[in-house]
C-alpha cells in the first residue's frame, strides 16, 4: 500500500519522503509511532506524515483525497505549491 500512497502524492506533485519499514520491524516501529496519535488510535502503514504530524494511513489518505481535502491540507503545509 506503500506503493499507492507514494503515487498518488507524487501525482499531486508532492516529494514524499519515504522510510521503508521491514515486516519483522513493524511492531516496534507501530509501537514508537503510537506515542504520536493524539485519539490513542492505532497507527497504520504506510504511516503518512504532513508537515510532520501524522496524518494516517491509506484510508485517510484516500478519504481525503476523494473527498478533495487532500490537496488543501498539503498545500497548508508547504508540501504543494500550486
Amino acid at each position: 500500500m506503500c506503493h499507492v500512497v507514494k503515487r498518488l502524492l507524487l501525482g499531486l506533485g508532492v516529494n514524499p519522503t519515504v522510510f521503508e519499514v521491514d515486516e519483522p520491524e513493524e511492531g516496534h516501529v507501530a509501537e514508537q509511532l503510537s506515542s504520536l496519535v493524539d485519539d490513542g488510535g492505532e497507527v497504520q502503514f504506510p504511516a503518512v506524515f504532513v508537515g510532520g504530524k501524522l496524518f494516517g494511513g491509506l484510508e485517510r489518505v484516500m478519504a481525503t483525497h476523494i473527498s478533495g481535502e487532500l490537496v488543501p491540507i498539503l498545500k497548508d503545509a508547504g508540501a504543494l505549491w500550486l
